[in-house]
């Protein structure tokens, strides 16, 4: 259950990173409070996304993995990103990421501050 929380924590760091960074993906609420709700909820749903959705997808685009050498890596997370997103609009939470290509940035600044956050805090179960 600690496990949870921390990859959770580190979601919601991550992304809180990418909005502050990139202009075109977005957080929309009220008060802080409510906004810092939405990004703990968009963090589930988006570790919900990678633990479920992205294996599948890694599994189907291995191939291209080898054939581009890694770099289809970008991709997939980008697509994670915009099915976040996508999700997040569904249960009516304020995230939007406008573009594919905001969707590849946005992925690689989750993608690094992601790793730093768990190298950093506690990983025990």
């Amino acid at each position: 259950m600690k496990n949870f929380v921390v990859k959770t924590i580190a979601n919601a760091g991550a992304l809180a990173v990418a909005i502050w960074l990139i202009g075109n993906i977005t957080l929309e609420g009220g008060s802080t409070g409510r906004k810092a709700l939405t990004l703990i909820l968009v963090a589930l749903i988006f570790g919900l996304v990678n633990s479920v959705v992205k294996p599948v997808v890694q599994l189907l685009t291995f191939p291209l993995f080898i054939l581009t050498l890694g770099l289809i890596t970008l991709v997939v997370n980008a697509l994670m990103l915009l099915l976040t997103s996508w999700l997040a609009d569904v249960v009516d939470l304020s995230f939007h990421v406008e573009g594919f290509w905001t969707a590849v940035l946005g992925g690689l600044i989750i993608s690094v501050v992601s790793w730093a956050l768990n190298v950093v805090l506690p990983d025990e179960n």
